[in-house]
C-alpha cells in the first residue's frame, strides 16, 4: 500500500470523527458535557469505547511485537489475569466510593479523607502520570506512521506529532467526554474488528483453517504462558499476576482518565455492569492479540521477513506494520491501519479530555454549578485542553531522542514509578481510618518514595541474590509512599466516613 493511500484514509478517518464531534457537540459544548458528559452515558456504550482506550497502540504492535522473544512469549497474558483481577477490585470497591462521594474528579476523594496539598499532590500526581504515559502511546503510532508514510514526503517527526495532535484537538475540545463515548465506541469497533480481520487473513496467508490455526500457535514455539521456574526473573508468574492487579488498580482505578468515562454513568449499577462487561471483553481481545503475535512469526519465517532493523537495533515493535503493508493485500493493510489508528487515537483524546478535566476541576473550580455553561471558563478550558496537548508534543520529541526498547515495557515501567505514590495516598485513606496525614510534607513523601525505589530497584541483583523486579516494583513504591505517610501521621480528628 502506497504512502499517498495510506495517508488519503487517515484523512478520511478524521474527518469522520471531527464530523461526529461537530454533530455531538453542536447544541451543547458547556463544562458539565465536557467533564461528565451530562451524567447520562449509556453502560454498554461506556464498556465497548474503553476497550480502545485501554488496550491502545501499544497492545496493537508492541505485544504482538513481544511474542517472538522466547523469554516472554505467551508471558504478557499473566499481566492480563492480574489486571482482570484489578478491574474486579475497582468495580467493588473504588466505583462505590466515588459514586457515594458524587466525585466529578475521583482525586476529590482525597481532598475530603487527607487534605488540600494531599489532593493537589494527587492530582499533580495523575497530570505527570498520564502525559507520560499516554505521550509513551501516541509516540508508538507516529513512528509507524512516520516510518511508512511520512518519511516519503519528507516530514520531519516534529510535525507529525504536531498533526498527530491537532488532528486530536479538533474533535475533543468542545464536547470532550460525550464526544469521546461515541467516537470511542466507533474507534473500538474499527480496533476489534481489525484484530479478527487480520487473524483470517494472515491464517490464510499460512493456509490454516481456525482449528489448524489454533492447533499451530498451541503448538508453536511462541506459546508459552506460564513462567514459574525462576522466581529471580521479571517474567515470574507471581511477578506478573501481583503486577497486574496492582498495576491496574493503580492506572485505572486511581486514574482520572477511565474512571471519568465510568463516572458519567447514571448510577453506580450501570457502572459495574460497564466494568465487568468491559473486563471479560478486555481478557479475551487481548488473547486474540497474542495470537496475532505468533501467527506473524510464522508468517515471517515462512516468508523470509526480517525483523526491521532501526539504527542497527532489530524493533519487534515494527514486525506487524512491516507485514501488513509491505507483505499482504491492500485490504489488510487497510484494516492493519484503521485498527493501529484507532487503538493509539482512541487512548490519546481520552486522555487529554482526562487531562484537562483534572486541571479544571483540581485547580481552577471549574466543576462548581455556576461555572457549568460559563463563557469564559469554556474559553480557558479550551487553551488548557489546548495547552496539554503541546505539552505532550513536548514529551514525545524527548521521548523518541531517549527510547532503545519495547514501547509496552517502558510504558508499564514509568507507571511503576509514577503512579506508585497514587497507590500509597489511597491504601492509607482507604485502610487506615484512625489516622490522618501532616498534609504539608505528603509532596515530599511522593517525591522521595520514587527515588527510594529507583535506588532499590537498580541494586536488587546485589542485594537481593539476583531478584529482578517487573511491574510488581509498582507494589515497592506504593508501600514505601504509605510507610512515609506513616511517618508524617497524627490521629484523625473525627470519624472516617470514606
Amino acid at each position: 500500500m502506497t504512502s499517498a493511500t495510506i495517508l488519503t484514509i487517515i484523512i478520511i478517518y478524521f474527518g469522520l470523527l471531527i464530523l461526529i464531534s461537530n454533530i455531538v457537540s453542536k447544541k451543547d459544548h458547556g463544562n458539565d458535557t465536557f467533564f461528565k458528559a451530562n451524567k447520562n452515558s449509556k453502560w454498554y456504550l461506556v464498556a465497548f469505547g474503553m476497550i480502545g482506550t485501554a488496550l491502545s497502540g501499544v497492545t496493537f504492535i508492541s505485544v504482538p511485537g513481544e511474542v517472538g522473544n522466547p523469554d516472554l512469549q505467551f508471558k504478557y497474558f499473566q499481566f492480563i489475569l492480574g489486571n482482570a483481577i484489578g478491574f474486579v477490585i475497582i468495580a467493588k470497591v473504588l466505583l462505590p466510593l466515588y459514586y457515594r462521594m458524587n466525585l466529578t474528579s475521583i482525586y476529590g476523594y482525597i481532598e475530603q479523607r487527607l487534605g488540600t496539598i494531599s489532593y493537589k499532590t494527587s492530582a499533580i500526581i495523575f497530570l505527570i502520570s498520564r502525559t507520560i504515559g499516554s505521550a509513551f502511546r501516541l509516540y508508538l503510532v507516529v513512528i509507524v506512521l512516520q516510518r511508512y508514510v511520512f518519511d516519503d514526503f519528507n516530514v520531519p517527526f516534529a510535525a507529525t506529532v504536531l498533526i498527530s495532535l491537532g488532528l486530536i484537538f479538533a474533535y475533543t475540545y468542545r464536547g470532550g467526554l460525550k464526544t469521546i463515548i461515541i467516537t470511542d465506541t466507533l474507534q473500538t469497533f474499527f480496533l476489534v474488528s481489525s484484530v479478527f480481520l487480520t487473524i483470517i487473513f494472515v491464517c490464510r496467508s499460512l493456509d490454516f483453517s481456525a482449528i489448524e490455526a489454533f492447533e499451530a500457535v498451541k503448538n508453536s514455539n511462541y506459546s508459552k504462558i506460564f513462567f514459574y521456574e525462576d522466581y529471580l526473573k521479571g517474567n515470574y508468574v507471581i511477578k506478573q499476576i501481583l503486577g497486574g492487579i496492582f498495576v491496574t488498580i493503580a492506572m485505572v482505578g486511581l486514574d482520572q482518565d477511565l474512571m471519568q468515562k465510568n463516572l458519567s454513568c447514571k448510577n453506580i449499577g450501570e457502572a459495574q455492569k460497564n466494568m465487568f462487561t468491559f473486563t471479560a471483553i478486555f481478557v479475551l481481545i487481548n488473547i486474540f492479540f497474542l495470537s496475532v503475535g505468533a501467527l506473524l512469526y510464522m508468517y515471517a519465517e515462512k516468508n523470509g521477513v526480517a525483523i526491521p532493523m532501526v539504527d542497527g537495533i532489530a524493533r519487534t515493535d515494527y514486525l506487524f506494520p512491516e507485514i501488513a503493508f509491505k507483505h499482504l493485500s491492500i485490504i489488510p493493510a487497510v484494516i492493519f491501519l484503521l485498527g493501529l489508528t484507532a487503538a493509539t487515537f482512541a487512548t490519546t483524546d481520552s486522555a487529554l479530555t482526562a487531562l484537562t478535566t483534572s486541571f479544571c476541576v483540581d485547580f481552577l473550580g471549574m466543576d462548581k454549578a455556576e461555572n457549568a455553561n460559563n463563557m469564559k471558563t469554556v474559553r480557558t478550558r479550551h487553551f488548557v485542553h489546548l495547552t496539554f496537548s503541546f505539552l505532550m508534543f513536548l514529551v514525545i520529541l524527548v521521548f523518541n531522542s531517549l527510547n532503545d526498547k519495547s514501547v509496552v515495557t517502558m510504558i508499564f515501567t514509568v507507571a511503576g514509578y509514577t503512579y506508585g505514590p497514587l497507590l500509597g495516598l489511597y491504601g492509607f485513606g482507604l485502610f487506615i481510618k484512625s489516622k490522618t496525614v501532616i498534609d504539608k510534607f505528603v509532596p515530599i513523601i511522593c517525591l522521595v518514595s520514587p527515588l527510594i525505589t529507583y535506588f532499590i530497584n537498580t541494586n536488587s541483583k546485589d542485594w537481593f541474590g539476583g531478584y529482578v523486579f517487573s511491574f510488581e516494583i509498582i507494589i515497592l513504591n506504593g508501600l514505601i509512599t504509605l510507610l512515609g505517610l506513616l511517618l508524617i501521621s497524627k490521629p484523625a480528628t473525627g470519624q472516617t466516613h470514606f
